[in-house]
């Protein structure tokens, strides 16, 4: 497979599971606003610390504002992470492999070009018709997911295709909870109270984990949230699945197996990812520092991205453009197109 194809396969995953998990982190306030107590502000600035936004953000606009922030994440082509801007990156994407992808695969990702492309945001009038536009979001994106898995052969497109998605999303599921982390910041004398157990209930209905995380465990507490998103091998949008799920396919798509051992960087900077995820206990995040623990973890994500791209994109690198996510641990490269 062509160097570029291979890049255009993975950017096109993770541009959409990036799409899914911006229209989830503006759930993560929509959640909030319904459950906080009326002398409590709603917080919208620490969605975008938490994706590290807040800079370029703060170049375009005064103050975080409900508006200014949805507005920023979801329709601002002026930033590179915004929901038009990722959508269409992953469309540009798709539109130069199509011989490569499934017609259905097109199709899907065509028309939910178009129909945000032709969404205004003065056409939101109240919080419930917000609410369902990111939801639709949502839905889209798991039907092109589901598509692609529905469609195509498991060859390496496919385990490109997932190395990207799953990548994408272990870094995003991070930043969830990250989002705790900022929002509690500047009160610390929330720790433990039902404010807090608000927030971290919000986490887990923005990432549709409320109701999986209620059937392993009784109580909602924060040690066994934390260890539910971060370290639990069984739920798709975790931390360790995720790892689990880019490494069979990074090894896969050079024939070979974890257990057989790494053949190149890439496969051993993502091993030791997923190694060190699998031998740790959540009492071991918490002394570290859970804001710690997940910085850390998003360098060591980015260097993993590094290197796959050193490993099979690198080639036609000087072909290609890079941009940056705007992320606190460093820089991925992708195909920006002006």
């Amino acid at each position: 497979m062509l160097s570029r194809v291979a890049n255009s396969i993975y950017w096109m995953n993770r541009y959409m599971e990036r799409v899914e998990n911006y229209a989830r982190f503006v759930g993560v306030n929509f959640n909030l606003a319904l459950d906080l107590p009326p002398d409590v502000d709603e917080q919208w600035e620490p969605l975008l610390i938490a994706t590290a936004d807040h800079f370029l953000f703060h170049k375009y606009y005064d103050k975080p504002t409900k508006e200014d922030v949805i507005h920023f994440m979801t329709f601002d082509k002026r930033n590179p992470n915004s929901i038009v801007s990722c959508l269409y990156e992953a469309r540009e994407n798709a539109r130069t492999i199509r011989e490569t992808i499934s017609k259905e695969m097109w199709e899907s990702i065509n028309t939910f070009y178009l129909t945000i492309r032709g969404t205004s945001p003065e056409d939101f009038r109240n919080m419930d018709h917000m609410q369902s536009f990111f939801t639709d979001i949502r839905k889209n994106c798991q039907l092109f997911h589901g598509v692609v898995d529905a469609s195509i052969t498991r060859n390496e497109a496919w385990h490109f295709g997932r190395l990207g998605r799953h990548i994408e999303r272990a870094d995003k599921c991070s930043r969830f909870l990250d989002v705790k982390y900022f929002t509690l910041l500047q009160d610390t004398g929330t720790s433990g109270s039902t404010l807090d157990l608000m927030m971290w209930t919000a986490v887990l209905k923005s990432v549709s984990a409320y109701n999986m995380y209620r059937q392993t465990h009784r109580a909602l507490t924060p040690m066994n949230i934390v260890a539910f998103l971060i370290l639990d091998k069984l739920f798709p949008r975790s931390i360790a699945y995720s790892v689990r799920q880019a490494e069979l396919s990074l090894y896969a798509i050079a024939g070979s197996i974890p257990e057989r051992g790494h053949t190149n960087a890439a496969e051993r900077a993502l091993s030791k990812m997923r190694s060190e995820l699998e031998f740790t206990d959540v009492e071991d995040v918490f002394k570290i520092g859970l804001h710690k623990y997940l910085d850390r973890f998003q360098t060591n994500n980015n260097e993993v991205d590094s290197a796959i791209f050193d490993l099979y994109f690198g080639l036609e690198s000087e072909k290609s453009q890079t941009q940056s996510m705007g992320q606190t641990s460093g820089h991925i490269r992708s195909q920006w197109m002006n």
